[in-house]
């Protein structure tokens, strides 16, 4: 069974769920604590929210099996921290977003395991990103990168206070162009529904900064979802009513990005 699944489209759109995946093999589960196994820092139903949007797009839609647990997809693959200075998890991480233990003392993985698991799970997903970004472009000239993401509202050892409903990252406006990124500020800008930030605590991971070219027709925007507006924060729950609110929005953003 593929460690991913990519759903191939039409339009110049390519949109990334890099922490969509919740599965743990058994021979890592086995060493992990009982909370971690439940893999909680998951993008939880982000592939719910985006692939009717996709559909109805035409967009492109790349996703993993795998939890982030066992590899960080949106990390450099050598380790190095997106934020250094800040206290943060990694690439294959020991801790969790609460800065819990996710290991059995011990257990942790050995610095060959983890070149196993970027061999593994890493290097197919981002093989898979890269084809796929130069087919859109080399048919269409240009494509959109969309990074979606998610998180609880309230991660203490992250982020001081609520995170705002919208995180959008460019990269500090590097990993697209100007002329996108003030649009889809605008759109944001316009509506009264949900707050926002550009570039904010969220400025873009792995993904966004290394694959956005826009000097070479790619562009690529990170959305980092507060996760209290389209489902229940503690039992994980969907919630129908208020994930369609939200997607009519996201869909704004999403035409945007294919126009």
């Amino acid at each position: 069974m593929s460690n991913y699944t990519l759903h191939r489209g039409t339009a110049p759109l390519l949109i990334s769920l890099p922490h969509d995946g919740s599965a743990i093999p058994e021979a890592i589960a086995e060493r992990m604590l009982p909370t971690a196994r439940r893999s909680v820092d998951t993008d939880w139903h982000v592939g719910r929210l985006y692939e009717p949007l996709a559909t109805a797009l035409g967009a492109s839609v790349l996703k993993p099996v795998a939890s982030r647990y066992v590899v960080d997809l949106n990390r450099p693959a050598d380790g190095q921290a997106l934020y250094p200075g800040r206290r943060e998890t990694g690439l294959v991480s020991t801790i969790g977003f609460h800065g819990e233990s996710l290991y059995r003392d011990g257990d942790e993985p050995t610095a060959a395991e983890i070149q196993r698991r970027v061999n593994e799970f890493w290097r197919p997903y981002h093989d898979a990103l890269s084809q796929e970004l130069e087919r859109l472009r080399a048919e269409h000239g240009r494509v959109v990168l969309w990074e979606g993401h998610s998180i609880r509202s309230r991660v203490p050892m992250l982020f001081d206070g609520q995170l705002p409903d919208f995180n959008l990252g460019t990269a500090d406006g590097a990993s697209c162009g100007a002329a996108l990124q003030e649009q889809l500020q605008a759109l944001l800008q316009g509506q009264s529904r949900y707050s926002f930030v550009v570039n904010g605590r969220f400025k873009g991971g792995y993904i966004t900064r290394h694959y956005g070219r826009p000097d070479r027709g790619v562009h690529a925007v990170q959305l980092e979802l507060a996760q209290l507006n389209y489902m229940d924060e503690d039992s994980f729950a969907y919630d129908e009513a208020k994930a369609s609110v939200l997607q009519a929005s996201i869909e704004q953003l999403l035409r945007l990005c294919v126009a």
